[in-house]
């Protein structure tokens, strides 16, 4: 065993971790022990490390539902760093937040300049069926 299961000990029947009592996945405790190791100030208190969780796991949370719908939409099930490069870019706030960030193998956006693509011509724009002299050239 590696002691990562719940055992069920005398004496600790209506103990609850404070992430249940806050209604978080993400361990409140270990923030907490982190925040004490971590020598930031003299005193933290109870409530910093159950904002901290909360606020972590709500990031957390959008990132992966911003990449799962990458994923969905490049037709996979499975997230790849690919997909949180995608998901992370096209956000404009958590764009900003990762603004110095960057994602291993996650790429690049894709994006050609206007100016590189090729110039429509006459003929071309004639059968395209529009307005050769709304066209701009």
């Amino acid at each position: 065993m590696s002691g990562r299961g719940k055992k069920a000990v005398k004496g600790k029947v209506g103990q609850k971790t404070r992430s249940s009592r806050a209604g978080l996945q993400f361990p409140v405790g270990r923030i907490h022990r982190l925040l004490k190791k971590g020598h930031y100030t003299d005193r933290i208190g109870s409530g910093a490390s159950v904002y901290l969780a909360a606020v972590l796991e709500y990031l957390t949370a959008e990132v992966l539902e911003l990449a799962g719908n990458a994923a969905r939409d490049n037709k996979k099930a499975r997230i790849v760093p690919r997909h949180l490069q995608l998901a992370v870019r096209n956000d404009e706030e958590l764009n900003k937040l990762f603004s110095g960030v960057t994602i291993a193998q996650g790429g690049v956006l894709p994006n050609i300049q206007a100016q590189l693509l090729p110039k429509r011509t006459l003929k071309g724009a004639a059968e395209d069926g529009k307005d050769v002299l709304s066209q701009e050239f």
